[in-house]
């Protein structure tokens, strides 16, 4: 049963390297990308009904026992995370097969997407700091790779800024695992729990500045204020499939590592947690003041990215709350933001890419009248839109609706305010896309990125680029008719955070716990 844990990262790597061996078949690359993706799906839908039905999944590898050996470990917050990866994996490579063109492929755009799937999964996976560590390095290369894939001018300087801030990322993560190793002599996750309770109260403030440095190597793979300048400079500028599938997951790598350290390895420190919730508001605030600004459809979106990742750091703040309840519903808010997000914000790129496909361009100025020559796909971004800004009955509608009913249990209502603030101005930035692109007549005559009417896509090509569009739609749709399915999850996903204990047994003594019920938080959805 434990070795459904290395299948979510032994597929994605067998499949990068089937597709390398296919290096000169751009058919065989399509076709081992697309059943890599499906396999990683099926394997990561077996790995959640494990976890959910036997409890806290443990692989030692090499059965070297913990915490000497290397151990992968699914809770139920880390199997929720892969089964999204998964179908962000698939959809996207279900669209790339229309969406990505000869060129890219040749460059080896197959076995970058999947080595970067790999990457994904193995930092949700993994019991220790050092293997933590590996894997942001392998979603690093993958992903600077697919980012200048093409070399673009645009391309290139936005890989530069994007490498150079998070190579600074990753060196502060490794000073902060050096000074760990140094004074606990362990990098399991779940060691470093019981050890670091003990070493905070004879050295509270080697523990807290170690914790700050975690806080700032995460907080740039998250995109946090003010660490996110390389974001928004750099996910406009590959193709719309590699913008969609960083948009969906990178940044919530950097949000997982953030919540897992500092629910389970550090103790509980009123200090960081005030931090990251005066950080939250203003990165929700900062984040969508920038989409304003913007008059390109996916500079706008990459702000939005920097702004939605407020609300999920959030949720961890107001573990700073006395309040159990609030602490439990906010860490199960962040869990179902997360969640929401990703399904989104990777529908929205999708979406971009689509009206690029029909009308040669991002720029709004350029774009007219699609609701009345594409009135399908007018709804279909109707949904991820209205979703994103909050609006019922969809799943962005009650993922802010906990987040905020935490916000004011925990007695933090000015970043409950921030948060409001940040969903009315989220809408004003939807219908400024959707007035601009949408609504608007289509200006006549052609401009430097193309003609401004609408492109005619074989049935084929429409059929493969609307295919995961309506898939994320509907599961948006689905969400926020049935938002108690997921907040139970998630519920119970906070459980298992904020109690390690299950967590700590089952990684160290190679065990098994089971779930168990959680009636703290009741209400909160209708």
């Amino acid at each position: 049963m434990n070795n459904l844990l290395i299948l979510p990262i032994l597929i994605p790597l067998v499949t990068a390297g089937l597709s390398f061996i296919a290096w000169k078949s751009s058919r065989m690359q399509r076709i081992f990308g697309l059943v890599g993706a499906g396999a990683l799906m099926i394997a990561a839908i077996g790995l959640f009904m494990s976890v959910y039905a036997d409890g806290i999944q443990v692989l030692q590898v090499g059965n070297w026992p913990a915490p000497f050996g290397i151990t992968l470990i699914a809770d139920l917050l880390s199997s929720v995370m892969v089964v999204l990866t998964a179908l962000v994996g698939l959809t996207v490579a279900v669209y790339s097969l229309a969406a990505v063109d000869q060129q890219h492929i040749s460059f080896g755009y197959f076995p970058l997407f999947h080595v970067l799937l790999t990457g994904v999964c193995g930092a949700f996976l993994t019991g220790d700091l050092f293997n933590l560590y590996v894997w942001f390095e392998v979603m690093l290369m993958a992903s600077f790779v697919l980012l200048v894939l093409g070399g673009e001018p645009p391309q290139v300087e936005g890989g530069i800024k994007y490498v150079t801030l998070n190579l600074l990322s990753s060196v502060t993560f490794l000073i902060a695992v050096g000074i760990l190793y140094a004074v606990a002599h362990t990098l399991n996750m779940a060691d470093l729990s019981l050890k670091l309770t003990k070493i905070s109260q004879t050295h509270p403030s080697l523990i807290l500045s170690v914790a700050g440095f975690f806080i700032i190597g995460f907080g740039i793979k998250a995109g946090i204020f003010p660490l996110y300048f390389w974001l928004p400079t750099s996910y406009h500028t590959p193709p719309a499939p590699t913008s969609a599938l960083f948009a969906g997951l990178l940044t919530k790598v950097g949000v997982y590592a953030l919540i897992r350290l500092f629910t389970l390895v550090f103790p509980r420190m009123t200090y960081t947690y005030t931090l990251l919730l005066t950080l939250a508001g203003l990165t929700m605030v900062i984040g969508v003041l920038g989409a304003f600004a913007q008059v390109e459809i996916r500079r706008i979106l990459s702000f939005h990215i920097i702004s939605q990742i407020g609300y999920m750091i959030m949720g961890l703040g107001l573990l700073v709350s006395n309040n159990p309840a609030a602490r439990l519903l906010g860490i199960a808010a962040a869990v179902f933001y997360i969640s929401h997000h990703i399904i989104v914000k990777t529908n929205l790129f999708l979406i971009s890419g689509t009206i690029k496909a029909l009308r040669g361009t991002y720029q709004l100025k350029s774009l007219g009248g699609l609701a009345a020559s594409s009135p399908w796909l007018a709804v279909l971004f109707l949904i991820p839109a209205l979703s994103l800004a909050g609006l019922p009955p969809l799943s962005g509608f009650w993922a802010k609706f906990a987040m905020i009913k935490a916000g004011l249990q925990a007695e933090q209502y000015l970043v409950v305010a921030a948060a409001l603030a940040a969903s009315l101005l989220t809408l004003m930035s939807m219908i400024k896309i959707w007035d601009e692109a949408f609504w608007k007549p289509a200006p006549e005559g052609d401009s430097s990125e193309g003609s401004h009417s609408t492109r005619t896509l074989t049935p084929r090509r429409l059929l493969l680029l609307l295919g995961p569009i309506t898939v994320l739609a509907g599961l948006t749709v689905a969400i926020g008719l049935q938002p108690q399915l997921l907040f139970n999850l998630a519920e119970r996903a906070a459980a298992q955070l904020l109690d390690s204990s299950g967590y700590i047994q089952a990684a160290l003594a190679m065990g098994q716990v089971p779930l168990q019920p959680v009636d703290i938080v009741q209400g909160v959805m209708p």
